[in-house]
């Protein structure tokens, strides 16, 4: 068994990595496992793009976090160097009542953000490569864009490094244990360590490392879907964000084609996986899959689903409400620090979740607004069902 340390973060993807820099930025022995090696592509935190937005449908409760994850992105980018955001716009599309709509007019009034409403001509007339039905509405956001997913996590991962944290890849944590005494031990494939504080962000590893936190996660394969555009990829690279939601409730959302003519645009369903499990997960994409996107995207950017370039898959790891849980362990308040379940939507949040955790793991307690993720709460499902 190893020297005890001060922190040990499981999990170094986006969360993690954030993590393990805030906490040896502040003076703290880290020791860092991650069961992959660094910025890997088997769980959550890649694809190349993930969405930034503040007019925040989910809920406005999640706009002061947003703006601070704005903050901190920045210092992120000026502290390595990289190109990590692109704030090129945002359009939220759908019907004026759909919850994309309604919910991002919602945060930006409540928030007093700066914002647009359009109607279906103006989207067209602005945005030609849209096509909304004379019903369909939307929001535009100025500061909406796009965040690189690899480039945050190495970029953190350096961060913590240079401030002295030992990260250790391809070590798998088999297991955890809160101490009577205080403390925490944990079980990986090749040692045993010990800290006075631990940090969970396990992504889709969740119901096994946190089957005691009261949460009921739901493992999601997710398929990200690069195409280049039929008349090539000139209209696509200066070009918003967008999150369209059909009346039905089916919501895509798609991205410029940063990567330039050989790269394509990427786009996706929102919510539209099946239940996996993190070592069983099927990474194959199908063409019954594929055609579908595409034929789903003909009628709303018809110039976009052309060849398709390549579709790789991801995981959700969803809580019965889609927020996250974000909290002191509720068996273990003393050392044990949870952060999961992020739903499909944490990615944005990364920098704020790696300063709260940093908080709740040292001081218990936080000064940012995260009373919405306590894994204590009642979860209404989507189904309106109160679950516990």
């Amino acid at each position: 068994m190893k020297a005890s340390r001060d922190v040990i973060v499981i999990g170094l993807g986006g969360m993690g990595s954030a993590a393990a820099y805030q906490l040896a930025a502040r003076g703290q022995r880290v020791l860092g496992l991650e069961r992959f090696g660094p910025t890997h592509n088997r769980g959550s935190s890649h694809g190349g793009s993930r969405i930034t937005r503040q007019s925040y449908f989910e809920d406005p409760a999640y706009v002061p976090l947003l703006l601070r994850s704005y903050e901190l992105f920045e210092k992120l980018e000026r502290d390595t160097g990289r190109d990590i955001t692109t704030l090129c716009g945002g359009v939220m599309l759908g019907r004026p009542e759909s919850r994309t709509v309604a919910g991002s007019l919602r945060s930006a009034r409540q928030w007093d953000l700066p914002h647009e409403v359009l109607d279906a001509k103006e989207v067209r007339r602005r945005f030609p490569t849209l096509a909304p039905r004379a019903d369909e509405v939307a929001l535009y956001e100025e500061r909406a864009g796009l965040v690189r997913p690899e480039a945050t996590v190495t970029a953190h991962l350096q961060l913590a490094y240079q401030a002295g944290a030992d990260l250790r890849f391809e070590e798998a944590v088999t297991r955890w244990e809160a101490l009577p005494g205080g403390g925490v031990r944990v079980h990986t494939v090749e040692d045993v360590y010990t800290a006075g504080q631990l940090v969970v962000c396990p992504g889709a590893w969740a119901p096994e490392l946190l089957s005691d936190v009261g949460v009921e996660f739901t493992i999601e394969r997710q398929i990200m879907y690069w195409f280049h555009p039929r008349g090539g990829t000139a209209p696509f690279e200066r070009h918003p964000i967008y999150i369209w939601e059909d009346a039905d409730g089916t919501q895509i959302y798609g991205f410029p084609a940063i990567e330039g003519p050989e790269g394509g645009a990427k786009v996706a369903f929102f919510r539209k996986g099946t239940v996996c499990g993190p070592e069983t997960i099927d990474r194959t994409v199908y063409e019954e899959e594929v055609a579908a996107m595409a034929g789903h995207m003909a009628s709303r950017v018809p110039d976009l689903p052309g060849r398709l370039r390549k579709a790789v898959t991801c995981m959700y790891t969803t809580t019965p409400d889609q927020h996250f849980v974000l909290a002191r362990h509720p068996a273990h308040p003393e050392s044990v620090t949870v952060a999961c379940g992020f739903s499909g939507h944490g990615f944005k949040f990364v920098p704020v979740i790696g300063e709260i955790v940093a908080d709740l793991a040292l001081d218990g307690t936080t000064e940012l607004p995260i009373a919405l993720f306590d894994p204590l709460r009642q979860f209404a499902t989507l189904e309106g069902e109160t679950t516990r």
